[in-house]
């Protein structure tokens, strides 16, 4: 029988905060908002938050999210972060262990179930990406070591090959899509025990773009992502700067 929680509180940054899945009211919704739903679907008196935000550090999120965290006391809570470190120059694994680890530590000792990830292999789709795989490996063995020295739930997103899809990700080529926050929400119920493993199936074949169109399209890219990503990191701002957490309390979820 799948485990039950009756509160689920959401930490890291804009993966876990859910750019670029828009709801019909506009706000972001996300692969962490359609597991809290399905949570509420089983559980009556569900209670959800989600402290999330867009390109929050491993430190930031170790130092405001996790301390809110074990205020709030959840039964479940996932954590993502350190994919903004490792994009940075000054990355530092030795640091990230410490932090890491440090606030999973806590987490569980406060008596909450912790959920963690294992990044999925961005190198098939992206040359860019492809540069910094010794840091995503680095990354990944040290979420994998502690989910098991703390007894973690793990949801392994590394090596399945769906997520080479441009389909899954947003325009930017850094965020999932809708489709890829539902693929991640599937992957993420199976992980705790409520999932069917459909989340891994390819999408349907679609006809390969003109080589010309590409081009097209890796200019646009690169004039409306990548320009401005690297114009932040140059000014030392985030895209997070004055976003505030969309659901800083644990509340009521109607299933």
């Amino acid at each position: 029988m799948a485990r039950q929680w009756n509160s689920y509180l959401a930490l890291g940054d804009s993966f876990t905060e859910g750019l670029d899945d828009l709801a019909p009211d506009g706000a972001y919704r996300g692969w962490a908002d359609r597991v809290a739903e399905r949570l509420a679907a089983d559980q009556p008196g569900f209670r959800y938050g989600n402290l999330a935000v867009r390109g929050k550090l491993l430190r930031q999120i170790t130092a405001q999210q996790v301390p809110a965290a074990l205020d709030l006391r959840p039964d479940l809570v996932s954590m993502a972060g350190g994919v903004n470190d490792l994009m940075r120059p000054s990355w530092d694994i030795e640091t990230m262990s410490l932090l890491f680890e440090d606030a999973v530590r806590r987490l569980r000792a406060g008596g909450s179930d912790v959920l963690l990830f294992v990044g999925v292999d961005p190198s098939r789709r992206s040359t860019l990406l492809r540069r910094m795989m010794p840091r995503i490996v680095a990354l990944n063995a040290l979420v994998a070591r502690v989910a098991a020295e703390y007894d973690c739930l793990t949801t392994d997103l590394f090596g399945v090959h769906v997520f080479d899809d441009p389909r899954l990700w947003a325009e930017d080529r850094l965020h999932l899509s809708p489709e890829g926050h539902a693929r991640v929400a599937g992957a993420v119920l199976e992980s705790l025990g409520r999932g069917d493993g459909s989340w891994r199936e390819p999408l349907p074949p679609q006809p390969e773009p003109a080589r010309t169109a590409n081009l097209r399209e890796h200019a646009r890219w690169t004039a409306k992502h990548l320009g401005p990503w690297l114009g932040r990191r140059l000014i030392g701002r985030s895209s997070g700067d004055g976003v505030e957490a969309k659901r800083p309390g644990l509340t009521p979820l109607a299933p």
